[in-house]
């Protein structure tokens, strides 16, 4: 089991040529993959009551099988549990998983759920350009995503920047993130991106089951309830089978963060 601590930023369409073409990134080696990935639960949505995602993951000829624990979000910054292992000659059920793989875990959150009754759920499916980013003792993943959600015949966009901490602290994720939104060069623009909470799979819940409405009298708004906030609304405005709607979305903010995540403790 690995500690995923990352902080996601949803894109807007100008976005992603910005980045690609941004001087921090153009000295750093790149690949890019295509990504296939297919999500499991029981018909009642057992393992999203118990706010846990399961994945097989096609790349190339390889297949891999994910499960994920509830995150910790916090103005984008989250942190969560996360157990994977290659699907390579191990046997699997009719529906494609490793059921004693699962069982092997003893994960909490599958305690008094059926294996058996798991199916595909939805699909994510995108397009990802990775650099790796290095600074004094931190190393970063920087992951470009494009792509599409889809869930019963309804699509939604993908298009999100994740910084994924490999090694450090978590504030690098955070001065990386600023360096990278900042205008480059007299007369530039901020790159059009802002924090996101919500993680593809619970955006694929929604898009299936429907958006919550907000509490109809708040008596305070955090950064990360504006966050969830403007998740949702984004999510919730695109017709399914239609692309996302353009934002003109704000610079990115420039602040001080001190929150740091706590990783998710196996009891």
């Amino acid at each position: 089991m690995s500690d995923e601590i990352e902080l996601k930023l949803a894109l807007a369409e100008s976005a992603p040529a910005a980045l690609a073409a941004h001087p921090l990134l153009s000295t750093l080696a790149t690949a890019t993959h295509t990504l296939g990935n297919c999500y499991y639960d029981t018909a009642d949505g057992a393992l999203e009551a118990a706010r846990v995602a399961l994945r097989v993951r096609r790349i190339g000829e390889k297949r891999v099988q994910t499960l994920k624990s509830a995150a910790a979000s916090h103005g984008g910054l989250s942190s969560r549990g996360e157990w994977e292992w290659s699907l390579d000659e191990r046997a699997c059920n009719a529906a494609g998983l490793d059921e004693t793989g699962l069982r092997g875990l003893d994960h909490p959150a599958l305690a008094g759920i059926d294996l058996t009754r798991l199916r595909p759920a939805f699909t994510t499916d995108f397009e990802r350009r990775i650099w790796r980013f290095r600074e004094g003792e931190a190393e970063i993943e920087i992951a470009l995503d494009q792509g599409e959600i889809r869930a019963d015949g309804a699509t939604l966009a993908i298009r999100e920047l994740e910084l994924e901490l490999k090694t450090g602290a978590a504030e690098a994720l955070w001065r990386l993130a600023d360096a990278l939104c900042q205008p480059v060069g007299t007369g530039g623009t901020p790159l059009a991106a802002r924090p996101a909470n919500h993680s593809k799979a619970s955006r694929a819940g929604a898009l299936r089951h429907g958006w919550p409405r907000p509490p109809a009298h708040a008596t305070e708004a955090s950064l990360d309830t504006l966050i969830e906030a403007l998740d949702t609304w984004q999510d919730s405005q695109t017709r399914p089978g239609c692309a996302a709607p353009r934002c003109a979305w704000p610079p990115w903010p420039r602040r001080r963060h001190t929150r740091r995540c706590q990783p998710f403790r196996r009891p």
